[in-house]
């Protein structure tokens, strides 16, 4: 047996600080922002049910993978990927893989920061009522002169920087853990309310019905936002699974897949706590909160006529409506902005934390010097996202095959959620069964080789999740 290592980081002081940061972690901006407008453009119902099937047979099993290599090494993703590559006989040049997840949640960092600034402009603007008795055209005009404004974005892209790095710097259980201790089952409280106001809309049922009954030509042909199928010049339908891709891309940036974020986690797990009960716990709370704010939010874009495919802002045209006009509207729409801040702050901590974590250990840098560093570099690069929404809007900077009339930030998001982290996942499940040997994967998930969990997961990671992963990219690709 390999000796075992610590983490100079240090630990989490209970499993549920861990079930507490890797759910902050998942829980953020992709399940509230990203899921509903995602499955908005691409028809709901069969995106949903694709998007679950992911999440079961793709990412809870790279998962567990990822949190089992990432306590295996107790290091920083580069380093852990540098030291188990080794320890398996195989190559030092696995650390590449580590680097592929560092530089996939420094990019994503880069634009969530600047998404995560409208969340903090709307709890101001929802606090002095700006939203009360307005219609869907007023809150619509609010939020697109909003972000053409590239001063106000600037802003509070660099007050959310500033935010995350603060909570960086101190540490794991000064910092991290801190900080994530109170914010989820706030933000679960806060979407069970706003899903009871979904009731009384009058369209709560098309909204089930939007979010749960599958169209099936809209996720296997070519469709314009909200369903419309498109024809090619002989009339006939275009058959794609990019949709299939985008939902498998969704699985891996909601859950943190491939980003080094659950793995920098998982390194700072305590020995003896289940790898597996604790997956299915974070899987589980994370789809749950994807589910229910799709359950909020369609309705109320139904009963106001909305377009379900709005696209990146459907969330900030949909729910600042319903909180001008509803009873106390102004109170609970302050509240949800709010945690929906600090959702998108826990999720963010954990994508810069493997930068860091890197640059303390190979560097001898103290934290507060290598989060100032980390969160400068990020905020230089979140000037691309700023500038898509407004001077840039029209330049497309990779104008052709699948980036055609994509802005930077358009181009950003496709190519990290639905290449780098897939290809991050696929990666991480090879290294865990077909690199390691069965002796330690098997003692690091605490489990007996000859345990039927165990060889399902073995099996699973082994077989299934890189025979899907490598099949829906070639067809797309």
């Amino acid at each position: 047996m390999v000796r075992k290592r610590t983490s100079i980081h240090g630990e989490w002081s209970s499993r549920w600080a861990f079930i507490l940061a890797a759910t902050g972690s998942a829980v953020g901006l992709g399940n509230i922002w990203k899921f509903p407008y995602i499955a908005g453009e691409n028809g709901g119902g069969a995106f949903v049910l694709v998007y679950l099937l992911c999440i079961a047979v793709i990412g809870v099993p790279i998962m567990m993978a990822e949190i089992m290599i990432g306590r295996r090494g107790r290091q920083s993703p580069v380093n852990t990927m540098y030291n188990l590559g080794i320890e398996a006989g195989s190559t030092p040049h696995w650390k590449w893989l580590g680097w592929l997840g560092v530089a996939a949640g420094f990019l994503i960092l880069s634009y969530y920061s600047v998404i995560a600034g409208w969340a903090l402009n709307y709890v101001l603007e929802t606090a002095s009522g700006t939203f009360t008795g307005l219609k869907a055209e007023a809150v619509s005009s609010i939020f697109g002169s909003f972000v053409s404004n590239p001063n106000a974005l600037l802003f509070w892209h660099t007050l959310f920087m500033g935010m995350t790095m603060f909570i960086v710097a101190r540490g794991v259980s000064n910092g991290l853990e801190k900080a994530v201790r109170f914010l989820m089952p706030s933000l679960f409280i806060l979407l069970l309310i706003m899903v009871g106001y979904a009731l009384n809309t009058g369209e709560f049922v098309r909204g089930l019905s939007f979010l749960f009954e599958p169209n099936f030509e809209t996720l296997l042909y070519k469709h314009e936002a909200g369903g419309q199928i498109v024809l090619n010049t002989y009339g006939e339908k275009i058959f794609t699974l990019e949709y299939v891709l985008i939902a498998m891309g969704h699985a891996f940036f909601t859950l943190s897949l491939g980003m080094g974020a659950i793995m920098i986690y998982g390194s700072y797990l305590p020995k003896k706590v289940s790898i597996a009960k604790t997956t299915f716990m974070i899987a589980g709370a994370d789809t749950l909160v994807a589910l229910l704010a799709g359950m909020a939010i369609f309705p109320i874009v139904f009963a106001n006529q909305l377009d379900p495919g709005a696209g990146p802002g459907l969330i900030f045209k949909t729910l600042p409506l319903a909180f001008g006009n509803m009873p106390f509207g102004t109170l609970f729409g302050t509240l949800f902005f709010i945690l929906l801040v600090f959702a998108a702050w826990s999720s963010s901590i954990s994508l810069i934390e493997p930068a860091v974590a890197w640059l303390v250990e190979n560097k001898g840098m103290k934290r507060l010097k290598a989060s100032a560093i980390m969160g400068v570099s990020c905020w230089l690069a979140g000037l691309l996202t700023v500038f898509s929404f407004n001077a840039w809007e029209k330049f497309y900077p990779l104008n052709f095959w699948i980036f055609k009339n994509k802005t930077f930030f358009d181009v950003l998001d496709y190519i990290t959620a639905n290449i780098m982290l897939p290809l991050g996942g696929l990666a991480i499940a090879i290294f865990s069964v077909w690199i390691m040997t069965r002796e330690s994967s098997a003692d690091e998930l605490e489990m007996r080789q000859t345990d039927k969990s165990y060889n399902v997961w073995y099996f699973m990671t082994r077989y299934v999740t890189p025979l899907a992963v490598v099949y829906i990219f070639w067809n797309v690709i």
